[in-house]
């Protein structure tokens, strides 16, 4: 198979000034010797940002492929129509797209929670789960926990409707449960789940209330700037194992330049230099 000598592409997504993802995919280009042709798109500085006409104009100026963060991730899901890949038909989001025609939508949030969940949990079972937030991460969070064998996933989100049409894309482990319901369902919870964008950067709020973060087993923060956030802070003082939004970023990463490159990097190698790229 022939691979691209240079990878054109770059990130979708408002407010993206933190993101690690461009550092990252030259990290794993210099590594494999090849160019990166990088631009960043921060919808949330661009007046009337359209993502649909966005990406026909990368497409017709060559690039290889576009990935695709908050909040633009059902959006990409939308676009790529019957594109995504074998395997991922299900998944209500996408946070990459390739242009080679076929255009091909993958998720690498998806296999990325699931690579970060079997290094820190092995094989254990998710159990129940309470997930804060029902947008495009957790389109690809809540799916995964349903591959690895969640027993009960409840969803809620401040935007009407929202955990609903997430449930119903979804198989019948999952429930849409109103926001006045969720305090009762974190505390029956095996696990936690941040979907939101609380505690990302300077934001010190979370989706959960402290007073009920205790029994629980495991809880996983989708934000990794900073890794810990107050939710992860506090769940790991409390006793519960955390998985970090880093953690799911390491290989994620992986996953994303294997879909642009169709090269597959030696995970044992590469885990490491990308650990270096940790936020603090």
């Amino acid at each position: 198979m022939n691979h691209p000598r240079i990878i054109k592409n770059g990130l979708i997504g408002a407010h993206i000034g933190r993101s690690r993802f461009s550092k990252a995919m030259d990290l794993l280009c210099r590594e494999h010797d090849m160019d990166l042709d990088f631009t960043s798109i921060d919808s949330a500085e661009i007046d009337g940002f359209d993502f649909e006409n966005t990406v026909q104009n990368l497409i017709k100026s060559g690039w290889t492929g576009v990935t695709v963060t908050h909040p633009h991730k059902i959006e990409a899901r939308d676009f790529a129509g019957n594109g995504m890949i074998a395997g991922l038909e299900h998944l209500p989001a996408s946070n990459l797209l390739t242009f080679k025609p076929p255009l091909r939508a993958f998720n690498t949030d998806y296999s990325g929670f699931i690579g970060a969940w079997k290094s820190i949990m092995g094989e254990a079972n998710p159990g129940a789960v309470a997930v804060a937030g029902a947008g495009g991460v957790a389109g690809a969070i809540v799916p995964a926990l349903e591959a690895l064998g969640a027993d009960d996933i409840a969803v809620w989100d401040l935007q009407p409707g929202k955990a609903s049409i997430l449930a119903d894309q979804c198989g019948e482990r999952v429930r849409a449960i109103d926001p006045a319901d969720a305090p009762d369902a974190i505390s029956r919870a095996t696990g936690l789940v941040n979907a939101t964008a609380l505690g990302m950067g300077d934001n010190k709020e979370s989706a959960f209330p402290d007073k009920i973060i205790d029994a629980q087993n495991w809880a996983f923060d989708a934000v990794y700037t900073p890794v810990a956030t107050p939710f992860l802070s506090l769940s790991a003082s409390r006793g519960l194992t955390t998985i970090s939004g880093f953690d799911l970023f390491r290989f994620m990463i992986l996953d994303s330049f294997e879909a642009y490159s169709g090269i597959k990097p030696d995970a044992n190698r590469m885990l490491p230099l990308i650990d270096a790229l940790k936020p603090k």
